[in-house]
């Protein structure tokens, strides 16, 4: 059950989302135009509606320190890498059109798609010194 104080905070942060999603998807069908602006801020309100949602915290529960917690954003971010390792891979084989690797054009984005491969291993061999 939702605690009567993180209620305001979920609702808030649902209407900011709304109308940023709003003003976004008005911009693009009545004027044709594609702000990536608007996009990038939508997402961020998505973000903060689905964090104060879960954890009634716009940080995502960074005040919980329970085991449960730990355990839930450990796990969470471990799939997310992937999910998003998956999504960016996607977008840019559609945004692209092709299926060969040689024909891709956008070469930040196969840059992109390519950190998502190395990024998760650098920073455990980073992390890992920490505790050799």
């Amino acid at each position: 059950m939702m605690n009567k104080n993180k209620k305001p905070i979920v609702m808030i942060t649902f209407l900011v989302a709304c109308v940023l999603l709003g003003i976004t998807v008005y911009r693009w069908i009545r004027y044709d135009i594609i702000d990536g602006g608007s996009i990038f801020f939508s997402f961020i309100a998505i973000s903060y509606f689905i964090n104060a949602l879960n954890w009634g915290d716009l940080e995502g529960g960074s005040g919980k320190d329970d085991e449960l917690a730990q355990h839930i954003k450990t796990q969470s971010a471990r799939i997310g890498y992937y999910v998003l390792m998956v999504l960016s891979a996607l977008v840019l084989f559609i945004s692209e059109g092709v299926s060969n690797l040689n024909d891709i054009q956008n070469y930040p984005l196969i840059i992109v798609v390519g950190l998502t491969f190395i990024v998760s291993p650098i920073v455990e061999l980073f992390y890992s010194k920490k505790f050799k």
